[in-house]
C-alpha cells in the first residue's frame, strides 16, 4: 500500500533521522521529489548529461553540494532542484529527513522528501541534467526490480541498493536514499 503525502509527513515526522557529525567532508543535500499523478504516487528523478566529471549518464535525485549562502541543507537542495530543473522551492512542501549518508568521494549528504505539484513545467539545465524521469511508487516498491550485493568499497564492505527498471537502473547513493525512503514510508513489504 502506497501511503499519501499526508500519511508520508507523518511517519518521516515521527521519525528520528540518523545525522552524521560531518567531520571535515563536504556538506551536501538532495530532494527527494513525491508528486501524485491520478491519484498514484511516483518519485522525479534525473538523468545526469553525459560531459560531467562525475557520475555521468546517472539516474539521481536533485541536489548537490551546499554553497556558504544557504541557510541550512534543507535551503541546499531545494536551491539545487530550482537550479537543475526549474522547480521554485516555495513550490515544495517538504514532508520530511532521512538519514545522512556518506559518500566514498567523501561528501555528506542529507535528504529531504518533497510533495511538489503536478503537473509542473520542468526548467532543464542542460548542462547538468539530460533528462528528468517521473517513476510510479508501486513499480519501485515491486521486489522484483531490486537487489542489493556486498562490495568492497575503499577498504570497506559496503551493501549497495539496485533498482533495474526496464528504461533505467538505479543504484548507488541514489539507490540507497531510494531504498531507505520506501522501507521508512511503509511501501515496501517490512518497512
Amino acid at each position: 500500500m502506497i501511503p499519501g503525502a499526508d500519511r508520508i509527513e507523518d511517519i518521516l515526522g515521527r521519525y528520528q533521522c540518523r545525522e552524521i557529525p560531518s567531520s571535515g567532508r563536504n556538506r551536501a543535500a538532495v530532494l527527494v521529489p513525491l508528486f501524485f499523478k491520478e491519484g498514484e504516487g511516483h518519485l522525479l528523478f534525473t538523468r545526469r548529461t553525459d560531459h560531467l566529471p562525475h557520475h555521468r549518464g546517472e539516474i539521481c535525485f536533485p541536489g548537490g553540494e551546499r554553497d556558504a549562502g544557504d541557510a541550512d541543507l534543507a535551503a541546499t537542495a531545494l536551491r539545487e532542484t530550482e537550479e537543475e530543473i526549474g522547480l521554485r522551492p516555495a513550490d515544495v512542501r517538504l514532508l520530511g529527513r532521512l538519514d545522512d549518508f556518506v559518500t566514498r568521494f567523501h561528501f555528506h549528504v542529507a535528504p529531504f522528501v518533497g510533495l511538489v505539484p503536478y503537473p509542473y513545467p520542468s526548467r532543464i539545465n542542460p548542462h547538468e541534467v539530460a533528462e528528468v524521469i517521473e517513476i510510479p511508487l508501486r513499480l519501485l516498491a515491486d521486489p522484483a526490480v531490486f537487489r542489493s550485493e556486498k562490495r568492497l568499497v575503499d577498504g570497506r564492505l559496503v551493501e549497495l541498493c539496485f533498482f533495474e527498471l526496464k528504461e533505467c537502473l538505479i543504484w548507488g547513493l541514489t539507490g540507497a536514499i531510494l531504498h531507505q525512503f520506501l522501507q521508512r514510508t511503509g511501501c515496501l513489504a517490512g518497512g
